[in-house]
């Protein structure tokens, strides 16, 4: 650990004045002698002396799926990138539950960040710390290492452009008793701890001097959330204990329970109608107890408190391990941060649709931390009629409507999204049946209120994106590709600069394109919600999900791992030992 400290050290004090640093090389010869070699580096002065370009200082903080898809995205020499997270590597979260049970082995599923920075051709380094404050008046961000190194435990880092993809944390609502003795599932250690304490609860339920019924509460486990990561993980808890377990501890089989814990009136309530029934059923089917319309008030030692949403009814329920899968909620150091832009009343950062934070021209945020507010059409309708409205005439004729609804699309996601989901509204009907027929063409205009009145409706098409890694990938890869087209304009690089008319950025907004999503239900059955509203369920859609979770892995050595991992758990199951 003291070896690696010194290097950290100095690969800190190298990078942040490389120009003062100096080599010393103590070399031994012999036991009574010994020789030193003493090398100064430094720069060229005089006439000949060139100054060196300054480059602007893109600090990260975040390596999870939006901090990591913008490290790999980025690809600009001009930029200095300085990395700062207490996790020194990205993990794959979604096969924590797989984790778990054994199914996958938790270094399977992690990439070192400094392989991924390594690779890069401009300056990029990382820091093992975690920022508690970021100070947007004076840029910097103040960060606190795990370690003390050096008699040292704080630093800050100065920055011309800030990147916060810090993810977020559980929401526990503040129920009572969450945090002391509920495991959560956002980070690999917690699915290590998950596992051991699973296999725990087996060994100490197999002792003799047991009774019947701390055996039965023991071996009771609870996962209280039915969104895709609860269901997941009941459902991996259910194939590991059938699969494996049963056959090591036959004699407390029968004591086994899983019960769901669901708030609303079905699980799975982001994917498709047919997909919640078909999990629903199979959990009920295979004993899996999924009770739907509970909320849990308390959280002891041993009992689960619950109140029925319908009939308000308390009970009680003694459980063994306890998962809480609830949702998530910012961190303290983004509560702070939000207060001090005037953002406190909101649930996470708010950005525009360029990923900038709302009020901040060099701060920008991605991921679990930070939502889009995204601007609503009616606000803007007077406007855009304006410019659309080439001739001043006061109305809009075919092609003039045509041009300013492709342009409504790209700058504001919601008209595309209505168009799609609803019928069409008369004023596109006629606009469409219209194009081609220039007798019609020339006959038809809207004018400002038949135009607000068919984008009357757009706003309420409005969504928020989902907390997914998914999204999360997509932001850091569009945000990376906004990097690197950063330098083409001298001026103003932040700054709205026009194309195709006033009141348009430079670069186009974020927009984010779903490729499906995937619900493991055990017993090699997934259900896949897949674009265009397919849905498929079975053993074909198990193997769709090994060949996209495979081939989403950030290098070749994590693919080979996970792949093996599968292979391995084919042949010989799951690994059932504590470590």
């Amino acid at each position: 650990m003291r070896n690696f400290n010194f290097f950290e050290r100095a690969s800190r004090a190298y990078n942040e004045h490389p120009t003062l640093f100096k080599l010393l090389a103590i070399s031994t010869i012999g036991v009574s002698g010994g020789g030193i070699v003493y090398a100064e580096v430094n720069t060229p002065s005089g006439a000949n002396a060139v100054e060196p370009t300054k480059k602007k200082k893109v600090v990260v903080l975040g390596t999870g799926w939006a901090g990591m898809s913008f490290l790999k995205s980025l690809n600009n020499p001009s930029y200095e990138v300085e990395v700062v997270s207490p996790r020194n590597y990205f993990a794959f979260t979604p096969l924590l539950p797989s984790v778990t049970c054994g199914t996958v082995e938790g270094r399977s599923i992690v990439e070192p960040i400094r392989n991924i920075i390594n690779k890069k051709k401009f300056d990029a380094r990382y820091w093992e710390a975690e920022c508690y404050k970021i100070d947007q008046v004076n840029k910097k961000v103040y960060c606190r290492t795990a370690a003390d190194l050096n008699g040292k435990s704080e630093f800050s880092v100065d920055y011309d452009y800030l990147v916060i993809a810090m993810g977020a944390r559980v929401n526990t609502f503040n129920t009572p008793g969450v945090e002391e003795n509920c495991h959560f599932l956002k980070e690999v250690e917690e699915a290590q701890d998950i596992r051991r304490n699973l296999i725990d609860s087996f060994e100490k339920a197999s002792l003799p001097s047991l009774s019947d019924e701390d055996r039965k509460r023991m071996l009771h486990f609870v996962v209280v959330g039915g969104g895709p990561t609860g269901v997941e993980f009941a459902a991996q808890l259910h194939d590991f204990v059938n699969e494996d377990l049963a056959k090591l501890y036959p004699a407390v089989k029968d004591h086994i329970k899983i019960t769901l814990l669901e708030a609303t009136d079905h699980i799975l309530n982001m994917f498709d109608k047919r997909i919640t029934a078909f999990a629903e059923e199979k959990f009920n089917r295979e004993g899996i107890d999924v009770k739907l319309g509970s909320m849990v008030t308390k959280v002891t030692d041993k009992d689960i408190s619950t109140k029925e949403r319908g009939s308000g009814e308390i009970s009680s329920i003694p459980y063994g391990m306890c998962l809480w899968s609830t949702g998530i909620g910012p961190r303290p150091v983004i509560k702070e941060f939000m207060q001090q832009i005037g953002q406190g009343n909101r649930r996470a950062l708010a950005t525009d649709e360029w990923l900038r934070v709302e009020g901040c021209d060099n701060i920008y945020a991605l991921g679990d931390c930070a939502t889009i507010n995204q601007r609503k059409v009616m606000e803007d309708i007077s406007v855009i009629f304006s410019k659309a409205d080439k001739d001043k005439s006061g109305t809009l004729t075919v092609k003039e409507f045509e041009e300013v609804i492709a342009d409504i699309c790209e700058r504001y996601p919601q008209v595309e999204l209505y168009l799609k989901n609803k019928q069409m509204l008369s004023i596109v009907d006629l606009v469409k049946e219209a194009k081609g027929n220039p007798a019609k063409e020339e006959t038809i205009e809207v004018n400002i209120e038949e135009f607000k009145l068919a984008l009357s409706q757009v706003d309420s098409q409005m969504k928020n994106l989902p907390a997914t890694a998914q999204v999360a990938n997509q932001q850091g890869a569009y945000l990376a590709k906004c990097f690197n087209r950063m330098e083409e304009c001298e001026k103003n690089p932040e700054g709205p600069l026009r194309f195709r008319g006033e009141g348009r950025h430079r670069f186009r907004p974020f927009r984010y394109r779903h490729l499906g999503q995937f619900a493991p239900l055990g017993g090699e059955e997934t259900a896949a919600q897949l674009p265009w509203d397919f849905v498929s369920i079975g053993h074909s859609s198990q193997w769709l999900w090994y060949s996209v979770y495979a081939s989403k892995q950030v290098s070749w050595r994590t693919r080979a791992l996970v792949v093996s991992d599968w292979f391995r758990r084919f042949i010989f199951g799951r690994d059932t030992s504590r470590i």
